[in-house]
């Protein structure tokens, strides 16, 4: 026989809580003629039990259930699927913790923030000590804050030498300028890489380029090639953010924008724009859009993960009223601009495939390539010949 004291040391409960299993009836005890309650080895055998059965999750209603009648199996089944679920919570909670303190990988994470709150993604790796260009490229490129520096590494190893770091050419940039309503005196090219377009507009319209990157490498290959052409008087190179213009409103009669809207987000870059753009004047944009509305599975897959926010064209164009604009002119980039893109990538990337790479980068850029040898078609990019329009007319 037990006193309640010796019965809770045994047991590891408090007094308190033996007296309230007592009064459930989990428990029996008999008072002494000394006043003294005493308790049997079966009233300890049924605390042992007891515990056993809130091991497993359960309630204490539900073990009293399971002690006096029983076992319910439906309830049971209940009880297993919440563990279940809890216990994937807390595993993925684990990794978090083990991502943020670079024990795992962060793409996951970056990927799902981006999807529901990209600003509040952006300002956080802001607070993270990330600056402008960094930041932005970790959201679009490495998507792994534990490994962003050696991931940058690898990819501008991989695209050294190369002219264009997207799809483009000659023929699609010049039919565009060719389709504007008038050539703009003043022209910003936002994102301008390594100068490619910025050299061919200078060519070919009578006004002046401010040709705006936030990378100092790229902008020193723009250099060079504005300087072999002459066109040093024609062009400013400014390294600033395209989510920072540092311009006047409406001090352009245009802005020129190839395959770096998405980078703000396509509606949010074309609001913000917009500001620096004279009334009724121009902004050329280009895109990624879907071609199709049934796009095969992996090419679908593919895309939700790394551009989640790709539409049709018909969706973009719907959508330019209320971002202030219209449309006068668009079209798709032939498949010249993809081939000059993606050969002398090919090329780079086969030379340097028997090589180490400490990061994915290389990997990520050969499944890219694997998509688009398969898929290009399903989606492309779009060039939107774009007119802002004036509040009042809206």
């Amino acid at each position: 026989m037990y006193r309640i004291s010796e019965l809770a040391g045994k047991a590891g409960l408090s007094r308190s809580t033996l007296l309230y299993y007592e009064k459930l009836g989990l428990i029996a005890g008999r008072r002494q003629a000394n006043g003294y309650r005493v308790y049997s080895e079966q009233d300890l055998q049924q605390l042992k039990l007891l515990q056993q059965l809130q091991a497993a999750g359960l309630t204490l209603k539900e073990c009293q259930a399971c002690l006096q009648s029983r076992i319910d199996r439906a309830s049971l089944l209940h009880r297993l699927h919440a563990l279940d679920e809890q216990i994937a919570a807390k595993q993925q909670s684990r990794a978090l913790l083990a991502a943020l303190l670079g024990q795992a990988s962060m793409r996951p994470w970056h990927q799902a923030l981006e999807r529901q709150a990209p600003g509040a993604h952006l300002a956080w790796l802001r607070t993270q000590g990330f600056d402008e260009k960094q930041a932005l490229r970790l959201k679009w490129l490495s998507r792994d804050m534990n490994e962003h520096e050696q991931y940058m590494a690898d990819f501008e190893r991989i695209f050294e030498g190369l002219e264009r770091l997207g799809p483009g050419s000659a023929a699609d940039t010049l039919a565009v300028l060719h389709a504007l309503p008038a050539m703009p005196g003043t022209l910003l090219e936002i994102g301008c890489g390594r100068g490619v377009s910025s050299v061919l507009l200078a060519e070919h319209m009578p006004g002046r380029v401010t040709a705006l990157d936030n990378d100092a490498y790229n902008l020193a290959c723009a250099r060079q090639a504005i300087a072999a052409k002459g066109l040093q008087g024609r062009i400013d190179l400014l390294c600033a953010s395209m989510t920072e213009l540092p311009f006047m409103p409406g001090q352009f009669d245009a802005l020129w924008a190839e395959g770096c809207a998405y980078i703000m987000g396509f509606d949010d870059a074309l609001r913000y724009w917009k500001g620096f753009i004279r009334p009724g004047g121009l902004l050329v944009v280009s895109e990624l859009v879907w071609l199709t509305d049934t796009p095969h599975a992996e090419a679908a897959r593919f895309w939700r993960q790394h551009y989640p926010d790709m539409k049709p064209v018909e969706q973009r164009l719907s959508a330019l009223a209320r971002l202030g604009y219209s449309a006068l002119h668009h079209f798709t980039l032939s498949p010249q601009a993809w081939d000059n893109y993606l050969g002398p990538l090919a090329e780079n990337m086969a030379a340097l495939s028997g090589q180490a790479f400490a990061s994915s980068a290389l990997a990520d850029l050969t499944r890219e390539l694997e998509i688009h040898q398969q898929y290009l078609g399903e989606y492309g990019y779009h060039l939107f010949v774009l007119q802002a329009v004036a509040h009042g007319s809206l």
